[in-house]
Protein backbone atom coordinates (compact mmCIF):
# COMPACT_ATOMS: atom_id res chain seq x y z
CA UNK A 1 0.00 0.00 0.00
CA UNK A 2 1.02 4.02 -0.57
CA UNK A 3 1.82 5.87 1.81
CA UNK A 4 -1.61 8.57 1.39
CA UNK A 5 -0.59 11.85 -0.04
CA UNK A 6 -1.96 14.94 1.26
CA UNK A 7 -2.86 18.08 -0.48
CA UNK A 8 -3.84 21.36 2.01
CA UNK A 9 -5.47 23.76 -0.34
CA UNK A 10 -6.98 27.32 0.60
CA UNK A 11 -10.29 26.61 -0.05
CA UNK A 12 -13.14 24.15 -1.13
CA UNK A 13 -12.66 26.18 -4.73
CA UNK A 14 -8.74 25.04 -4.66
CA UNK A 15 -9.88 21.87 -4.01
CA UNK A 16 -12.34 21.23 -6.71
CA UNK A 17 -10.27 23.30 -9.48
CA UNK A 18 -7.26 20.76 -8.47
CA UNK A 19 -9.41 17.82 -8.64
CA UNK A 20 -11.54 18.75 -11.75
CA UNK A 21 -7.72 18.87 -13.09
CA UNK A 22 -6.44 15.49 -12.46
CA UNK A 23 -9.95 14.47 -13.80
CA UNK A 24 -9.16 16.35 -16.90
CA UNK A 25 -5.97 14.69 -17.28
CA UNK A 26 -6.86 11.50 -16.08
CA UNK A 27 -9.75 11.32 -19.17
CA UNK A 28 -7.28 12.69 -21.93
CA UNK A 29 -5.02 9.61 -20.90
CA UNK A 30 -7.88 7.24 -21.20
CA UNK A 31 -9.07 9.03 -24.48
CA UNK A 32 -5.42 8.85 -25.82
CA UNK A 33 -5.11 5.18 -24.73
CA UNK A 34 -8.39 4.07 -26.05
CA UNK A 35 -9.74 3.00 -22.41
CA UNK A 36 -12.91 4.37 -20.92
CA UNK A 37 -12.32 6.35 -17.69
CA UNK A 38 -14.30 5.14 -14.83
CA UNK A 39 -15.53 7.61 -12.07
CA UNK A 40 -17.47 6.61 -8.72
CA UNK A 41 -19.39 10.13 -7.56
CA UNK A 42 -19.92 10.80 -3.98
CA UNK A 43 -22.72 12.85 -2.26
CA UNK A 44 -21.99 16.13 -0.33
CA UNK A 45 -21.50 19.57 -0.51
CA UNK A 46 -17.77 19.55 -1.81
CA UNK A 47 -18.44 17.11 -4.44
CA UNK A 48 -21.35 19.30 -5.68
CA UNK A 49 -18.91 22.42 -6.09
CA UNK A 50 -16.47 19.70 -8.21
CA UNK A 51 -20.17 18.78 -9.93
CA UNK A 52 -20.71 22.37 -11.12
CA UNK A 53 -17.13 23.03 -11.95
CA UNK A 54 -16.97 20.11 -14.35
CA UNK A 55 -20.48 20.97 -15.73
CA UNK A 56 -19.04 24.66 -17.18
CA UNK A 57 -16.03 25.74 -19.38
CA UNK A 58 -13.71 24.20 -20.15
CA UNK A 59 -14.56 20.78 -18.61
CA UNK A 60 -17.95 20.30 -20.43
CA UNK A 61 -16.14 20.92 -23.90
CA UNK A 62 -13.08 19.03 -23.34
CA UNK A 63 -13.42 16.41 -21.55
CA UNK A 64 -14.38 13.43 -24.01
CA UNK A 65 -17.33 12.16 -22.01
CA UNK A 66 -18.30 9.51 -24.62
CA UNK A 67 -15.49 8.11 -22.88
CA UNK A 68 -16.29 8.50 -19.61
CA UNK A 69 -18.29 6.08 -17.19
CA UNK A 70 -20.09 7.39 -13.90
CA UNK A 71 -21.23 5.33 -10.90
CA UNK A 72 -21.86 5.79 -7.80
CA UNK A 73 -20.24 5.03 -4.27
CA UNK A 74 -23.16 4.76 -1.96
CA UNK A 75 -26.91 5.73 -2.32
CA UNK A 76 -29.76 6.04 -0.02
CA UNK A 77 -33.01 4.32 -0.11
CA UNK A 78 -35.02 6.58 -1.71
CA UNK A 79 -36.20 7.12 -5.75
CA UNK A 80 -34.22 9.24 -7.58
CA UNK A 81 -36.22 12.20 -7.61
CA UNK A 82 -35.75 12.73 -3.96
CA UNK A 83 -34.03 15.76 -2.82
CA UNK A 84 -31.95 13.18 -0.41
CA UNK A 85 -30.55 10.86 -3.60
CA UNK A 86 -27.22 11.41 -4.78
CA UNK A 87 -28.12 10.33 -8.14
CA UNK A 88 -30.36 13.32 -7.91
CA UNK A 89 -28.01 16.28 -7.11
CA UNK A 90 -25.39 14.58 -9.49
CA UNK A 91 -28.19 14.95 -12.19
CA UNK A 92 -29.08 18.43 -11.14
CA UNK A 93 -25.07 19.41 -11.07
CA UNK A 94 -23.23 17.52 -13.51
CA UNK A 95 -25.03 15.25 -15.48
CA UNK A 96 -27.64 16.89 -17.30
CA UNK A 97 -25.30 19.81 -18.44
CA UNK A 98 -22.59 17.26 -20.30
CA UNK A 99 -23.03 15.62 -23.03
CA UNK A 100 -22.48 11.79 -21.70
CA UNK A 101 -24.45 9.46 -23.12
CA UNK A 102 -27.52 7.89 -20.85
CA UNK A 103 -25.88 4.35 -20.95
CA UNK A 104 -22.47 5.70 -19.33
CA UNK A 105 -24.57 6.91 -16.30
CA UNK A 106 -25.01 4.17 -13.85
CA UNK A 107 -27.05 4.63 -10.94
CA UNK A 108 -27.68 2.16 -8.04
CA UNK A 109 -31.46 1.97 -7.39
CA UNK A 110 -32.39 3.28 -4.17
CA UNK A 111 -36.22 2.73 -4.58
CA UNK A 112 -35.99 -0.77 -4.44
CA UNK A 113 -35.61 -3.16 -1.93
CA UNK A 114 -31.72 -2.55 -0.91
CA UNK A 115 -30.83 -6.16 -0.62
CA UNK A 116 -31.96 -6.43 -4.23
CA UNK A 117 -30.33 -2.87 -5.24
CA UNK A 118 -27.05 -4.03 -4.29
CA UNK A 119 -27.15 -7.24 -5.62
CA UNK A 120 -28.09 -5.31 -8.84
CA UNK A 121 -24.87 -3.12 -8.67
CA UNK A 122 -22.65 -5.73 -7.17
CA UNK A 123 -23.09 -8.11 -10.33
CA UNK A 124 -22.94 -5.00 -12.76
CA UNK A 125 -19.47 -4.05 -10.97
CA UNK A 126 -18.22 -8.24 -11.27
CA UNK A 127 -19.61 -7.64 -15.19
CA UNK A 128 -17.41 -4.23 -15.84
CA UNK A 129 -14.71 -4.49 -13.90
CA UNK A 130 -14.19 -8.49 -13.12
CA UNK A 131 -11.08 -7.87 -10.98
CA UNK A 132 -10.55 -4.60 -11.04
CA UNK A 133 -11.94 -1.35 -9.52
CA UNK A 134 -12.44 2.28 -10.24
CA UNK A 135 -10.04 4.15 -11.88
CA UNK A 136 -11.11 7.45 -9.54
CA UNK A 137 -13.41 7.29 -6.68
CA UNK A 138 -14.24 10.23 -4.82
CA UNK A 139 -15.27 10.10 -1.23
CA UNK A 140 -15.86 12.60 1.41
CA UNK A 141 -15.49 12.02 4.98
CA UNK A 142 -18.32 12.26 8.24
CA UNK A 143 -17.69 13.78 11.36
CA UNK A 144 -17.67 10.57 12.94
CA UNK A 145 -15.18 9.37 10.25
CA UNK A 146 -17.72 7.54 8.05
CA UNK A 147 -17.42 7.46 4.61
CA UNK A 148 -19.53 6.51 1.66
CA UNK A 149 -22.40 4.58 3.91
CA UNK A 150 -20.10 2.87 5.65
CA UNK A 151 -20.70 3.76 9.14
CA UNK A 152 -19.32 2.92 12.45
CA UNK A 153 -19.68 -0.33 13.81
CA UNK A 154 -22.22 -0.96 11.19
CA UNK A 155 -22.01 -4.71 9.18
CA UNK A 156 -20.83 -3.69 5.93
CA UNK A 157 -17.30 -2.48 7.51
CA UNK A 158 -17.25 -6.89 8.08
CA UNK A 159 -18.07 -7.60 4.47
CA UNK A 160 -14.88 -9.51 2.48
CA UNK A 161 -16.56 -10.81 -0.73
CA UNK A 162 -19.18 -8.77 -2.12
CA UNK A 163 -18.57 -5.40 -3.84
CA UNK A 164 -21.40 -4.17 -2.60
CA UNK A 165 -24.31 -4.27 -0.08
CA UNK A 166 -27.67 -2.67 1.65
CA UNK A 167 -26.05 -1.13 5.12
CA UNK A 168 -28.43 -0.16 7.89
CA UNK A 169 -27.38 2.63 9.59
CA UNK A 170 -28.86 4.19 13.03
CA UNK A 171 -30.93 6.76 12.44
CA UNK A 172 -28.86 9.55 14.63
CA UNK A 173 -26.81 9.76 11.58
CA UNK A 174 -29.04 10.12 8.76
CA UNK A 175 -32.89 11.73 8.04
CA UNK A 176 -35.31 10.17 9.50
CA UNK A 177 -36.59 7.24 7.21
CA UNK A 178 -33.58 6.53 4.93
CA UNK A 179 -32.11 3.76 7.62
CA UNK A 180 -31.37 1.59 4.59
CA UNK A 181 -28.44 2.58 2.47
CA UNK A 182 -26.67 1.05 -0.91
CA UNK A 183 -22.72 1.48 -0.32
CA UNK A 184 -19.61 0.39 -1.84
CA UNK A 185 -17.38 -2.26 0.49
CA UNK A 186 -13.83 -2.50 0.86
CA UNK A 187 -13.35 -4.95 -1.11
CA UNK A 188 -14.38 -3.34 -3.71
CA UNK A 189 -13.13 0.69 -2.75
CA UNK A 190 -9.19 -1.41 -2.72
CA UNK A 191 -9.14 -2.04 -5.98
CA UNK A 192 -8.88 1.48 -6.57
CA UNK A 193 -6.33 3.21 -8.87
CA UNK A 194 -6.99 6.70 -7.19
CA UNK A 195 -9.17 7.70 -4.80
CA UNK A 196 -9.54 10.87 -3.76
CA UNK A 197 -10.72 11.94 0.08
CA UNK A 198 -12.46 15.35 -0.28
CA UNK A 199 -13.12 17.08 3.27
CA UNK A 200 -13.43 20.92 4.11
CA UNK A 201 -14.66 22.69 7.03
CA UNK A 202 -13.16 23.45 10.67
CA UNK A 203 -15.75 20.57 12.17
CA UNK A 204 -13.51 17.90 10.26
CA UNK A 205 -10.34 18.83 11.82
CA UNK A 206 -9.92 16.77 14.75
CA UNK A 207 -11.30 13.91 13.19
CA UNK A 208 -9.04 14.25 10.35
CA UNK A 209 -6.13 14.57 12.68
CA UNK A 210 -7.64 11.30 14.22
CA UNK A 211 -7.36 9.50 11.32
CA UNK A 212 -4.46 10.27 9.60
CA UNK A 213 -2.05 10.37 12.89
CA UNK A 214 -3.98 8.42 15.54
CA UNK A 215 -4.31 4.52 16.15
CA UNK A 216 -6.17 2.65 13.29
CA UNK A 217 -9.22 1.28 13.74
CA UNK A 218 -12.00 1.31 10.73
CA UNK A 219 -14.64 -0.40 12.70
CA UNK A 220 -15.03 3.34 14.52
CA UNK A 221 -13.63 5.38 11.87
CA UNK A 222 -14.63 3.23 8.65
CA UNK A 223 -12.45 6.00 6.27
CA UNK A 224 -9.47 4.23 7.74
CA UNK A 225 -10.41 1.17 6.24
CA UNK A 226 -9.82 2.69 2.57
CA UNK A 227 -6.20 1.35 1.36
CA UNK A 228 -5.99 0.45 -2.18
CA UNK A 229 -3.84 -2.58 -2.35
CA UNK A 230 -1.86 -1.02 -5.34
CA UNK A 231 -3.74 2.54 -5.70
CA UNK A 232 -3.03 6.00 -4.40
CA UNK A 233 -5.17 7.54 -1.76
CA UNK A 234 -4.88 11.51 -1.96
CA UNK A 235 -6.22 13.81 0.37
CA UNK A 236 -7.63 17.34 -0.18
CA UNK A 237 -8.54 19.31 2.53
CA UNK A 238 -9.26 23.05 3.14
CA UNK A 239 -6.91 25.00 5.59
CA UNK A 240 -9.75 24.47 8.02
CA UNK A 241 -10.10 20.93 7.97
CA UNK A 242 -6.24 20.44 8.04
CA UNK A 243 -6.01 22.77 10.83
CA UNK A 244 -4.67 20.18 13.77
CA UNK A 245 -2.47 18.92 11.51
CA UNK A 246 -0.79 21.99 10.55
CA UNK A 247 -0.12 23.20 14.39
Amino acid sequence: MLEPKIQVHPNTAAIVDDVAGRIFQAAKSASTSGQMLSIFLSGGSTPKALHQLLASEPYRSTIDWNGVELYFGDERCVPPDSELSNYKMAVDTLIRHIPIPAQNVHRMKGEIDPQQAAREYGQLLQEKFLDDGPDILLLGMGDDGHTASLFPGTSALLEQKHRCVANHVPHDYIPAGTNWRITLTYPFINRSRDVFILVTGASKAARVDEVLVGETDPMLLPIQGVAPSIGQVTWFLDAAAAGMMEE
